[in-house]
């Protein structure tokens, strides 16, 4: 990436904004790496714990068939991935797993069920699951694509922490991904759960064949909202047989690390959580990603419907680095 220096100096008591332009985050991209890294991790130490990282475990409580089109997701009915559609899960199926997560260390369990939008009597099931979840000492969230104002009011009556609405990516290459909703319609799902008071869980994926102005422009418009999102999980394209994003050239690693150093700058108190992507990952890239910000991960060998790293893995990872699993407040 050219881009033409302009003078911003950030240091450690910058206080959180919602005002950045591009210039500004363009020129944290193109930073020299080590200088890079050094500003995120300031940052970090500032407001967190820099050797704790929070835990997330993620269930498909309801797999397949979407009627949307993102080119990145085997759930689609439109395309031919080779697999099996699941309906919603028993309540009982739920809570076996999120035991089973807890007792490996997650303290937070995730459920998503791939729909473009719920009904109101998925709506109740899902707000058993919560209840259900929550008595086991665990912090819930939920994606289940865009909601109205009675669905996320019930949510939050029934006590879920997190709802998760990704915007992906930028508004620019969002037609090339997604043709179903558009990205107003995920930022208004979003301006509901935040009205609601429900903590947002909401980043992107990068990979998809965008530009680097446009995970600037991602990570801008994340920064940029009315409060940042408290778990920004940045994804690298997991990429699916059958799926229109199949072939698409990887994204350098050293871009993928830079990303998540920007994110931790312009959003100073969120978690940012290494996700999907992380089986394609070396053990030096992930610790590359720790350093530059990320504090929170995915454990489980599925996310969703795509492979994660071993639980077993996880855990040699975390020993070796000297890095334990803990809560999910910052530092006050």
């Amino acid at each position: 990436m050219t881009v033409v220096p302009t003078i911003v100096r950030l240091d450690s008591s910058s206080s959180i904004r919602h005002d950045w332009c591009l210039d500004e985050v363009n020129e944290l991209f193109a930073k020299p790496f080590n200088d890079l890294i050094f500003q995120a991790q300031t940052l970090h130490r500032d407001n967190f714990d820099p050797n704790e990282i929070q835990i997330s475990s993620l269930l498909s409580i309801k797999t397949g068939s979407c009627s949307e089109d993102c080119g990145y997701c085997p759930q689609s009915a439109r395309y031919d991935a080779d697999l099996t559609p699941e309906a919603l899960m028993p309540i009982e199926e739920v809570v076996k797993a999120a035991q089973r997560a807890k007792e490996q260390g997650a303290s937070r369990f995730c459920m998503g069920a791939a729909w473009r939008s719920p009904k109101d009597r998925d709506i109740e099931r899902v707000v058993e699951m919560v209840q259900e979840v929550k008595s086991l000492g665990m912090e819930t969230c939920v994606t289940l694509g865009m909601l109205t104002e009675k669905q996320t009011e019930a949510l939050k009556t029934g006590g879920l922490d997190y709802y998760n609405h990704n915007l992906d990516t930028s508004e620019d290459y969002y037609s090339e991904v997604i043709t179903t909703r558009t990205y107003q319609d995920r930022l208004e799902t979003l301006e509901r759960v935040r009205d609601a008071g429900i903590n947002v869980c909401c980043g992107g994926i990068v990979g998809m064949g965008e530009s680097d102005i446009d995970r600037a422009k991602l990570l801008m418009e994340l920064a940029n909202l009315p409060k940042h999102p408290e778990s920004v999980p940045i994804n690298m394209l997991v990429q699916v047989e059958g799926t229109p994003l199949m072939g698409t050239e990887m994204l350098d690693p050293i871009i993928f690390v830079r990303t998540i150093a920007v994110a931790r700058i312009l959003m100073p108190e969120s978690r940012v959580r290494l996700s999907a992507g992380r089986t394609d990952m070396s053990d030096e890239m992930q610790a590359l990603c720790f350093l530059a910000g990320a504090n929170s991960i995915f454990y489980g060998e599925k996310l969703l419907t795509t492979d994660n790293p071993m639980t077993s893995h996880d855990h040699d990872l975390f020993n070796r680095l000297g890095v334990y699993s803990g809560g999910s407040s910052h530092v006050s």
